[in-house]
């Protein structure tokens, strides 16, 4: 996984993907502050995962970002994905290594060292920490702590993807922590997306 220090932001998709969306997405990667984008959709048949998926490969393509998968590793095997990202409660690194090879696998550690130790014993490409902030995107059941951030970097050379309700008002709070990527959705999506980006300049 490589960090770039200027693209340091891990675009999260809504929750819905509507017919604006493809033209927002094109005016948000030509920012080139977007090292990977992740497709998260909850309420999606896997047809219409996979039909929406390869749109968005096409343009992920277009503007050299990464198109990460979450939850599912076989998806993102069927549609050329450059990885996959896995929560807790997914399937383990071990099977997900099966489908995916030497793709990308993001690991889910919320605010737990027990759970990033296993991670990196596990082989993960990178991990995610957080909630540092609530979020409307998504219920939060974990705060971490900035600290949290430091340990990690002295810990592994893993990068480091920090989540949760990350804004243009609070994430140059979290950039002083030196994580690697910071991952946002909201903050984009829930503002007209060609300007929300631009916020984070």
């Amino acid at each position: 996984m490589r960090v770039d220090k200027k693209r340091f932001i891990y675009l999260i998709s809504p929750n819905k993907i509507k017919k604006s969306f493809y033209n927002n997405l094109k005016a948000v990667l030509s920012s080139n502050l977007v090292s990977y984008f992740q497709l998260r959709l909850k309420n999606y048949s896997l047809i219409e995962k996979k039909k929406i998926g390869i749109k968005i490969k096409k343009i992920c393509k277009k503007y050299k970002v990464k198109l990460i998968i979450n939850d599912d590793p076989n998806l993102a095997k069927k549609i050329g994905a450059d990885g996959c990202h896995l929560g807790q409660n997914d399937m383990v690194i071990k099977l997900a290594r099966k489908i995916l090879r030497k793709k990308i696998i993001g690991i889910t550690c919320h605010n737990s060292k027990k759970l990033i130790r296993q991670a990196v014993k596990d082989g993960a490409n990178y991990i995610a920490i957080g909630a540092f902030f609530k979020s409307k995107t998504k219920k939060v059941n974990y705060i971490a702590k900035p600290s949290l951030i430091s340990w990690v970097k002295r810990f592994t050379k893993l990068p480091v993807v920090i989540i949760g309700g990350i804004t243009n008002k609070n994430f140059r709070k979290l950039l002083l922590h030196k994580p690697n990527f910071l991952a946002i959705s909201g903050g984009i999506w829930d503002k007209k997306p060609a300007k929300a980006i631009k916020e984070f300049l």
